[in-house]
């Protein structure tokens, strides 16, 4: 397991979401034209600082004007379905 795997897993048992926005956004020179960008990470939600933190990037970065953003999340593993295991059994 890698370091990245524990703490995404880590995240996730303290209540981050994978969390999916497709980002509406103009052209820099056809404004009257939509490009389509689709960021994931895991976030909190509702106030989701992650995607906050890479809009406020994208603002002072880059040239295409946000038009719209739309968010979804699902939490993949709750605390409370994540329990110990008392037994193990091995064949051969």
């Amino acid at each position: 397991m890698t370091a990245s795997t524990c703490s995404d897993f880590e995240k996730q048992m303290k209540g981050w979401s994978l969390t999916t926005a497709e980002i509406l956004y103009r052209m820099p020179d056809h404004r009257s034209i939509l490009q389509s960008y689709v960021w994931q990470d895991y976030d909190l939600a509702p106030r989701f600082p992650r995607l906050k933190e890479f809009l406020d990037f994208w603002e002072r970065n880059l040239d295409g004007p946000l038009h719209s953003v739309r968010v979804a999340h699902a939490s993949i593993i709750k605390p409370s379905e994540f329990r110990n295991v008392d037994a193990e059994w091995r064949l051969h």
